[in-house]
């Protein structure tokens, strides 16, 4: 269905689903795309070389970047599924970031090396912990559109 296929939601009666990709969520799709190669790349890359000697920090950062890619597709579908599905995404991400963030400051050495979320994302210019603050709140600006 190209965009000349498409019937203005006012001649259907029916109500369009909000596009999360529009406006601001379109710099959201974009963080949360070079998110998802990062972390990937990262942990795979680390995974691959060095695996036995930070089992945890790794795995924590590939699970940081399938997060990151759910979210990244949510926003790009759209829909109100599709947007639910983002915002749990969003809230498992800031958990997920305050959890290790506060444990690699409590506990430093439980880490031998740093994960995505380590120190609160303070190696990402503390980018993933802002990133699920907005994300929710985007999502939930789209739910009310």
């Amino acid at each position: 269905m190209t965009d000349t296929d498409r019937t203005p939601a006012a001649a259907t009666g029916e109500k369009q689903p909000f596009d999360l990709g529009t406006g601001p969520g379109r710099v959201l799709v974009w963080f949360y795309g070079v998110f998802t190669v990062a972390a990937a790349s990262r942990s795979i890359v680390q995974m691959i070389l060095d695996f036995g000697r930070a089992p945890l920090a790794y795995v924590l950062s590939a699970v940081a970047a399938v997060v990151y890619g759910f979210i990244t597709y949510s926003l790009v579908r759209g829909g109100e599924k599709a947007r639910r599905t983002a915002l749990v995404c969003c809230a498992a991400e800031l958990l997920g970031v305050l959890v290790v963030g506060t444990w690699t400051m409590v506990e430093p050495s439980a880490f031998a090396d740093a994960t995505v979320w380590s120190d609160f994302g303070m190696g990402y210019l503390f980018i993933p912990v802002i990133l699920p603050v907005t994300g929710m709140m985007w999502l939930r600006r789209a739910r009310q559109a």
